[in-house]
């Protein structure tokens, strides 16, 4: 598959994503995604997002300042 930007290769690969919610930073790591190994764009599926969505909601809940989650070990 080829990048919807540059047309370079599409390999799979993981991320980290980080959102912030108010005054608390939540880190997910080792998040599955696709990235272009000419410029770097990363695609994340809508299944993934769900489930990072999900990890964010539960999260949410426990609310600390920062909070850092492995998807490998949450999803």
């Amino acid at each position: 598959m080829a990048c919807f930007y540059c047309k370079g290769d599409i390999v799979p690969s993981t991320t980290v994503y980080t959102v912030q919610i108010d005054n608390a930073v939540i880190v997910i790591k080792n998040v599955p995604c696709e990235e272009c190994e000419q410029c770097g764009k990363i695609e994340i599926t809508h299944e993934v997002m769900k489930k990072i969505d999900h990890i964010i909601n539960v999260a949410k809940q426990l609310m600390q300042e920062v909070a850092v989650i492995d998807y490998k070990l949450s999803a």
